[in-house]
């Protein structure tokens, strides 16, 4: 694809993605998007179908974004419990980064996504299975490792960690003060990893 396309695509995605992190998907129009690029209608329809198109392109920007964030972070690289512990707080850390930084790009994952495609209503449900699956293989090198206990499903494991995580995310897009909640966040989500919530 020639450049001059990629870039006018990635500009209608970034101008698309702030409207519906704006005025959510149902609510937005072409019209909408073409104000906030300044172009006029004709333009979107040479790069996409329709706005069902322009959102899914967007979703999935989205999340090829928030790997980004954390693809260096090899699941099996850690070989000592302090290695893993520092691993799992760094990806806390880009996660959190990610929210605070791309506020638009974390609502449109959070609220839209389920929405934004008739044609594929599971592509939220796709998304977090590849998230899990991702995150069950830091898992099983826990397990392997001997840091984490081995009777536990590591894919339901990776769910219920995303589900922690997502819940924070979600609380920080509305939180008056995102850097006050960050790390008392991650070194609860880490202490129920680790510890579990037994008092002995």
């Amino acid at each position: 694809m020639p450049q001059d396309v990629v870039d006018k695509r990635d500009a209608i995605l970034r101008a698309a993605g702030k409207v519906f992190a704006e005025r959510g998907y149902h609510a937005t129009g072409i019209s909408d998007i073409a104000r906030e690029l300044g172009a006029g209608h004709g333009t979107f329809y040479r790069y996409f179908k329709n706005k069902e198109d322009i959102a899914r392109s967007v979703v999935a920007r989205a999340l090829g974004q928030v790997m980004d964030a954390i693809a260096d972070e090899d699941p099996g690289s850690s070989q000592s419990l302090e290695q893993y512990r520092e691993q799992v707080g760094r990806i806390g850390h880009k996660l959190f980064d990610l929210v605070v930084a791309e506020p638009a790009l974390c609502r449109i994952l959070f609220y839209d996504a389920i929405a934004i495609d008739r044609a594929e209503p599971e592509l939220a449900g796709r998304a977090m299975e590849a998230a899990a699956q991702y995150t069950a293989a830091f898992i099983h090198n826990g397990q392997d490792r001997g840091f984490l206990r081995r009777d536990l499903d590591a894919h339901v494991v990776g769910l219920a960690v995303n589900g922690m995580i997502l819940t924070g995310a979600v609380r920080l897009l509305h939180a008056q003060d995102p850097q006050a909640m960050r790390d008392p966040w991650i070194r609860t989500v880490e202490t129920l990893m680790f510890d579990g919530l037994g008092s002995s």
